[in-house]
């Protein structure tokens, strides 16, 4: 079921380019989980759109399952390099396999990596106070444990 599910969904998403699949489960009792994002965001009608494309094309009567579409919350995280891009100039949180945790404006992303600027503020070199600096941390996909978008109320 597997195999058949994940070849609808990738005819159903050639078709609108712009979505992505995050994530496809299937459970023992036959409960389909399909999370996707889209470049530019996603609707309700995508969501509907896929989940009748793949609805449409199995048959219950060789097996009963039930099937949900939705779209990649802001509590899900960012999971896959496509999502990173589309979320450049954002403020995200990031933890690392060496536990170090960094938050700052997305402003680079690609296959291997992103990088982030914050501002922090610091001692001064010389004399007392402290003075504002920009910090950067270029980060690879394989050190990255979890990353979210963070989202602030103005």
């Amino acid at each position: 079921m597997q195999a058949k599910v994940a070849e609808l969904l990738n005819e159903v998403l050639e078709e609108n380019k712009s979505l992505f699949l995050i994530d496809l489960s299937i459970s023992q009792d036959h409960k389909i989980k399909v999370v996707l994002d889209g470049d530019l965001g996603i609707t309700v009608e995508d969501c509907i759109a896929v989940s009748r494309a793949v609805e449409n094309n199995l048959d219950r009567e060789e097996v009963d399952f039930s099937l949900e579409v939705m779209s990649a919350g802001v509590s899900e995280g960012l999971k896959i390099p496509r999502q990173f891009h589309k979320n450049i100039g954002r403020t995200i949180k990031v933890k690392t396999s060496d536990d170090l945790t960094f938050e700052g404006e997305l402003t680079k992303a690609n296959d291997t990596g992103i990088t982030l600027v914050w501002k922090a503020r610091e001692p001064k070199p010389i004399g007392k106070g402290k003075v504002t600096v920009q910090k950067k941390a270029e980060l690879s996909f394989e050190h990255i444990i979890e990353a979210k978008v963070v989202v602030k109320f103005n």
